[in-house]
């Protein structure tokens, strides 16, 4: 069985840094002629110049929690819905679009698996001829779009069972006989949970590749009891593959079709090995050529190359979010949805969304001081929740002055590290 999925994971870092150098010029040169966004942000820059990482370290960042407004922006002044980041309109060169929480808007271009994640597929284990359970979404957002595709590119056939349903996930499974899960670890753990209830074994499934949000070492553990080898993938709408785990369990080994730094938040200064910072991305990719992505997650480079000989440069994982966005359950919450919460109720006076919980059983709490509350309060803030942020909470209600005036609308309480 090959351990790789091509040549590049084990060139010499030499060569492939002077081969990404070279394809960044390209790729700043591309996305200052192709779209108008890039065209106004690298108005001064002469892409032939932007070949070192220095270089690259000079260039503004675009965040990730900034592209609202630039979306609604474009849309507004351009009629276009992402904000003039995207080199394709729709039409033959856009094959679908897809709604992110906020909204964002991603596209998806015509390249064979778009999104990359065959490479982190491969170094699970996936091979020709498996059955993919793919408990990812296909509702608006694209992670199961994403499994999907990169699935077809390696030669296995999926089973798009999405999410919920967890007892016709349970049967399906049993009849088909799935040898992979893809999804997010809660569901997972759901599934296996439904099945034992039912007293139906599922002796197939022995390997997982998740997504979405963190798995700690002890939800990894309670997965190998069950005869389940599990691997992580870090992935995003926006960006496709950013890294993956192999089989020696040691970091998460970046992809190679793009530039990964890891900087000071808010600054945009690149940190040194070791250092927890800011995950930020230039990504390859000529449909939706972002340069200097700030995602907005946490992580640090480890020193060293992976047991397997891959030889590309590698990460923590996901360690948290360098701004008060988190994600609960697979989904992003922002700050600003708490507030719009808020916002529909004359009796709230202050808020905040309190996360926790641990292997992956994310608890969510909105904490709202209130005046006067009417009958049904607690009832209609859930729904409006539900509603904004699409997932399920507890409420609690407080006297006006008894949250904590620290500053946070999202309190996070996991560890991811």
């Amino acid at each position: 069985m090959n351990e790789y999925f091509d040549a590049l994971e084990t060139r010499a870092p030499a060569v492939r840094e002077a081969q990404l150098m070279q394809e960044l010029a390209r790729q700043v040169a591309h996305a200052k002629r192709n779209t108008w966004a890039y065209a106004e942000i690298f108005k001064d820059v002469d892409p032939a110049t932007v070949c070192t990482r220095e270089a690259l370290a000079d260039l503004p960042v675009t965040r990730k929690h900034d592209l609202v407004a630039l979306q609604k922006q474009g849309r507004e002044a351009r009629s276009d819905p992402f904000g003039g980041f995207s080199s394709a309109r729709f039409g033959p060169a856009m094959s679908r679009v897809f709604a992110s929480p906020g909204p964002i808007y991603e596209p998806e271009g015509h390249l064979k698996d778009y999104w990359r994640v065959a490479r982190a597929m491969h170094a699970a284990g996936f091979r020709r001829g498996d059955l993919i359970h793919n408990a990812f979404s296909y509702h608006f957002t694209p992670a199961g779009a994403i499994i999907e595709s990169s699935a077809l590119t390696l030669g296995c056939t999926v089973l798009p069972a999405g999410t919920g349903q967890t007892e016709l996930q349970v049967r399906t499974m049993a009849d088909l006989g799935p040898s992979v899960y893809a999804g997010t670890p809660s569901f997972l753990k759901i599934i296996l949970e439904r099945a034992a209830d039912m007293g139906q074994a599922l002796p197939t499934l022995t390997r997982a590749l998740f997504s979405g949000e963190a798995c700690p070492e002890s939800l990894r553990q309670w997965f190998k009891d069950r005869g389940i080898q599990v691997y992580q993938v870090y992935a995003t709408a926006d960006l496709g593959l950013l890294a993956y785990e192999t089989s020696a369990l040691e970091g998460m080994v970046l992809d190679e079709n793009l530039i990964l730094e890891i900087v000071q938040p808010g600054t945009g200064e690149p940190v040194p090995v070791g250092e927890i910072g800011e995950v930020v991305v230039t990504t390859l990719n000529p449909t939706y050529p972002l340069v200097r992505f700030a995602t907005g997650d946490l992580s640090a480079f480890l020193p060293g190359q992976c047991p397997t000989g891959r030889t590309n440069m590698r990460i923590e994982g996901w360690l948290g979010r360098a701004d008060q966005t988190t994600k609960v359950r697979g989904m992003f919450v922002h700050p600003a949805q708490v507030k719009a919460v808020s916002a529909r109720f004359t009796e709230i006076c202050g808020a905040r969304l309190v996360v926790s919980g641990e292997m992956a059983s994310d608890h969510m709490v909105f904490q709202a001081e209130v005046t006067h509350p009417s009958e049904g309060l607690e009832r209609r803030i859930q729904d409006a929740v539900r509603d904004i942020t699409k997932l399920r909470t507890e409420v609690a209600l407080f006297a006006p002055g008894t949250l904590p005036k620290d500053g946070k609308t999202i309190e996070d309480l996991r560890s991811f590290r």
